[in-house]
Order: C-alpha cells, then sequence, then structure tokens
C-alpha cells in the first residue's frame, strides 16, 4: 500500500522525543507522530504512552514538498471505535494500544503522604527559607546581628 494522504497503516516506533515520536512506514519512509496526536487525553510525556519498538496503526495527515510526512495515532483510534462495532477479520494482527499515563509522586517521592504531612513539611521548609532569606537582608542593611565597624 503506498503512503498518501488519509491512508491507515501499520508502523514501528523507533524514536521517542519530547515532541513526538517517529514511526517507520512501509517502504522505507519515516514519519512523525506529533504528541498532540498521540492520544485523546493531555500527553505530557511520549513515554507514557509509546515505547521503542511498538507496533502501532497510524494515519497519514500530510506530506511536505520535502517528504516530511504527518501521523496521527489519535485519529485512528476514533477510527477503530466506530469500527469496532463491525466485525474485525479474525487473521487481522492485534494492534498495542498506547499505554495509560504512569501516576508520579511528588518532588520527594512520597507517593502515599496525606494531605497534613505535606502541608507540615511545605510549612517547616517555608519557615526555614525565610529565617535564611530575613538574615541575609538583615546583614547586608546592618539589622539586628549584623556587625558594625
Amino acid at each position: 500500500m503506498s503512503i498518501e494522504i488519509g491512508n491507515v497503516v501499520d508502523g514501528v516506533v523507533t524514536g521517542i522525543t519530547n515532541f513526538g515520536a517517529f514511526i517507520e512506514l512501509p517502504e522505507g519512509k519515516t514519519g512523525l507522530v506529533h504528541i498532540s496526536e498521540v492520544a485523546d487525553e493531555y500527553v505530557k510525556d511520549v513515554h507514557d504512552f509509546l515505547a521503542e519498538r511498538d507496533k502501532v496503526r497510524v494515519k497519514v495527515l500530510t506530506i511536505d514538498d520535502r517528504g516530511k510526512i504527518g501521523l496521527s495515532i489519535k485519529q485512528t483510534q476514533e477510527a477503530a471505535s466506530t469500527a469496532e462495532r463491525s466485525a474485525a477479520p479474525a487473521d487481522a494482527a492485534p494492534m498495542r494500544a498506547p499505554r495509560p499515563p504512569r501516576k508520579m509522586g511528588g518532588r520527594d517521592g512520597h507517593f502515599s503522604r496525606s494531605f497534613e504531612e505535606k502541608l507540615s513539611h511545605f510549612l517547616k521548609d517555608s519557615d526555614q527559607r525565610m529565617t535564611d532569606l530575613r538574615r541575609k537582608t538583615d546583614s547586608k542593611r546592618g539589622g539586628r546581628g549584623s556587625r558594625r565597624a
């Protein structure tokens, strides 16, 4: 099948960047799935949805004069949900769906701290920073605790 705008083709993820994923298409061509075309939901990190060497089904959105190919995974999922009602052929190879986003902890890596613990930690940290800031500014102004010549 030739690669034309509107066609749905199978490909393999060859590289992942912060702005999308590169997909190797039939005939040895490579296209890009922009981060906005990876999934229906907000995608902060493409690694949460795709990994290298994943087989994916993509729709060809654009082909520019320089041969750059714009692809979409999101639009094939929308088409698949409508086609899901009809019977799928038995010999069709199953395609891997994008992974759901990973649940991340806070900056310090704690996943199950209660709100009160987080608030207490924030207040202690904030108080320490304010104390340090007051010491530095007071010594520059000649306030409490500073030495005068």
